[in-house]
């Protein structure tokens, strides 16, 4: 029973960890580092040329919306650049885009998958830095010069934007849960970015030094995140910039949250395989710790983890006697409960009743159950580069 109790401790402090530990510990180095460290700043009062890249598969609904938004950005409009590699597309978004006398479009019939889209649009890139976003993401007015700003560091290889979640339907499971997610993960972000660099950036809006970007695999998975990861392992920081933002709404649901973390879990599984030197401590001490705490305890760990925990946590209360409360039968109380939230939460996103107290949960289990379900996937290896993006709620 001893071996058990250890093995549940144990697995229970490093999810505990992996969700809220890695964000206090980083609060307090950063901290530290603010009180020994000085703020450099650095200026450049040139303004760079920009490409502003969308790497487009049927988003006829987003172009006008879009266009819009792109021509609105906050930059001199001799400097700022728009291409369009629309691979794939018939529902005639390249011809919606034909208006457009000042965006480039690379159209190609045949659908290959994005990795292969950023591939043909990088080979034509002559600007010193490329802005990368979805077709369906709206930016912030000032995301251009907060990036640039960015880059005025020369240690600073790539920069991250945030991402940010409305919807008008704020009390369904998907919206509150990614909504909640996304808050967190903008913290762990900007945490992550003042210790010593951002893990990885997200597709809705990150951006490159041309001259870092080097092809990836073509069977790729998550492009964006491998190609940030790489120019960090290379020696680059990745540079959270909270203040250029990308926004958009919600998943329309469960499951078609359910559909895109999937395929997430998937290209994270890959990722772990591929960016092997960013696990290695004697490379680089601080991106090891970074990775392995903030990606891969949450992809590899904590789903695989909990129901571990539940078991143990039931085979040892069983084998005590119940002459007074412990604190093992409050853990598996506070489990049992947890679980149960999460069950009337499906039950009431089912029905369409809101109630956020039980999306939360209910968002978390998904999560974690997305990851088993990438894994089983990947080790198939059925899951098709080709990008399919998620119903959005209205």
């Amino acid at each position: 029973m001893l071996i058990l109790e250890v093995l549940f401790w144990v697995l229970l402090v490093l999810v505990f960890y992996s969700y809220v530990g890695y964000g206090l510990l980083l609060y307090v180095l950063v901290a530290f580092k603010k009180l020994f460290k000085t703020k450099k700043t650095f200026f450049n009062s040139e303004e760079p040329e920009v490409t502003l890249f969308v790497a487009a598969f049927n988003e006829r609904d987003y172009v006008e919306e879009k266009v819009k938004n792109s021509f609105l950005l906050d930059y001199p409009k001799d400097k700022l650049h728009f291409l369009w590699v629309t691979d794939g597309s018939d529902d005639g978004t390249q011809d919606l885009l034909a208006k457009y006398s000042n965006i480039q479009v690379l159209h190609n019939p045949e659908r290959a998958g994005k990795i292969n889209a950023m591939h043909r649009g990088m080979k034509i890139i002559k600007t010193p830095i490329v802005v990368f976003c979805d077709a369906n993401t709206m930016l912030s007015q000032n995301s251009i010069n907060e990036i640039v700003t960015a880059f005025n560091n020369p240690k600073v290889g790539c920069v991250a934007g945030e991402k940010r979640i409305f919807n008008k339907s704020v009390d369904s499971a998907a919206g509150s849960g990614e909504g909640l997610y996304w808050k967190y993960e903008s913290f762990l972000k900007k945490m992550d970015s003042e210790f010593y660099t951002t893990v990885g950036a997200a597709g809705e809006l990150f951006a490159i030094r041309t001259e870092l970007f080097n092809e990836v695999e073509k069977d790729t998975l998550l492009d964006d995140f491998m190609m940030s990861m790489r120019i960090a392992i290379n020696g680059h920081i990745i540079k959270y910039v909270p203040n250029a933002y990308a926004y958009e709404s919600s998943s329309a649901n469960v499951k078609e949250e359910l559909k895109r973390k999937i395929r997430i879990a998937a290209g994270a599984v890959q990722s772990t395989f591929r960016l092997k030197q960013a696990l290695n401590p004697f490379h680089d001490f601080r991106l090891a710790f970074q990775f392995i705490s903030h990606k891969i305890s949450r992809w590899l760990f904590v789903p695989f983890a909990m129901p571990i925990i539940f078991i143990l946590n039931a085979i040892i209360v069983y084998n005590q006697e119940f002459l007074e409360v412990n604190v093992y039968q409050i853990m598996l109380l506070l489990q049992i409960l947890f679980y149960l939230i999460t069950i009337v939460g499906w039950f009431f996103q089912s029905i369409n009743i809101k109630a956020k107290v039980f999306f939360v949960p209910y968002y978390i289990f998904m999560m974690n159950y997305a990851s088993w379900l990438g894994l089983i996937r990947y080790i198939k290896g059925n899951q098709s580069v080709n990008w399919e993006r998620a119903k959005r709620s209205a």
